[in-house]
């Protein structure tokens, strides 16, 4: 066999290792899958009617707010997902199956893109079943047409690529799974402090800053715009550069630590 046929071959046993993980502990995914339908739920029902007298300036309407949170929840449901994965590497290397793959012959970033890869497909898997919960309580994409469809899930594959990597360099960097945790609590926090669930003009002068320059505007009012049919002016072009920039980051940060000879 080829090295590239080998790469493919052992990057593929890590990715099944770490679906069948997900399989047999899916405590952890559930529990960091219910915070953003929590928030739907709550935001829907309970601050729903107010929150869009606010936004719109008109009468309470429920449905046009459900149209507004679902895009940066659906984000906020990759940040929450990718904390599992910081979890998960914190063990495998507490635990020490990371030092028995590094005297293994097998191809060593296949450990790294193993967990990857895993993640993103688990984010997408979270992201469709918070997406079908909030189509159930009235979530309606208007006026998207199919490759604005396309797009949007790409933005959202690239999104979740990003923060696995961001996650993957934490969970190297943790001592244990539940400084892993807490070190990754901000992929949960930033979408808090987002335009996800009112306008950024809406906030403080002061904070309005801290909402606009970060990774989760950009990135929410792109898809915000791919699936209602508003403008996205210059928050595409900012939202794939966040995504780039992370994902070669945390890439970088990820290799490099996993690569240092263990002390």
């Amino acid at each position: 066999m080829s090295s590239l046929s080998l790469a493919v071959r052992d990057a593929n046993t890590m990715l099944r290792r770490n679906l069948l993980h997900a399989r047999r502990y899916p405590s952890l995914t559930l529990n960091l899958l219910l915070t953003p339908i929590m928030l739907l739920l709550l935001f829907v029902y309970i601050f729903g009617e107010a929150m869009s007298a606010g936004i719109g300036g008109g009468g309470p309407d429920r449905s046009a707010y459900i149209a507004y949170i679902v895009p940066g929840l659906l984000l906020m449901t990759i940040g929450s997902t990718v904390v599992g994965t910081a979890v998960s590497v914190s063990n495998d290397m507490s635990e020490g199956i990371i030092a028995r793959f590094r005297t293994m012959a097998i191809h060593r970033p296949s450990v790294l893109i193993g967990h990857v890869a895993g993640s993103v497909l688990q984010s997408i898997a979270s992201v469709v079943l918070v997406g079908a919960v909030a189509v159930a309580i009235g979530f309606r994409s208007t006026n998207a047409t199919a490759l604005e469809w396309l797009a949007a899930f790409g933005l959202l594959a690239l999104f979740a690529l990003a923060f696995t990597w961001i996650a993957v360099g934490m969970g190297l960097n943790s001592p244990n799974a539940e400084a892993a945790s807490n070190n990754a609590m901000p992929l949960i926090l930033l979408p808090l402090l987002s335009s996800a669930f009112t306008p950024v003009d809406s906030m403080p002068g002061w904070f309005q800053p801290i909402a606009e320059y970060q990774p989760f505007t950009p990135a929410i009012e792109t898809l915000r715009g791919l699936l209602l049919g508003t403008e996205i002016g210059h928050n595409g072009w900012l939202a794939i550069a966040w995504c780039l920039g992370l994902a070669a980051l945390g890439y970088s940060w990820s290799t490099s630590t996993f690569n240092r000879d263990p002390k």
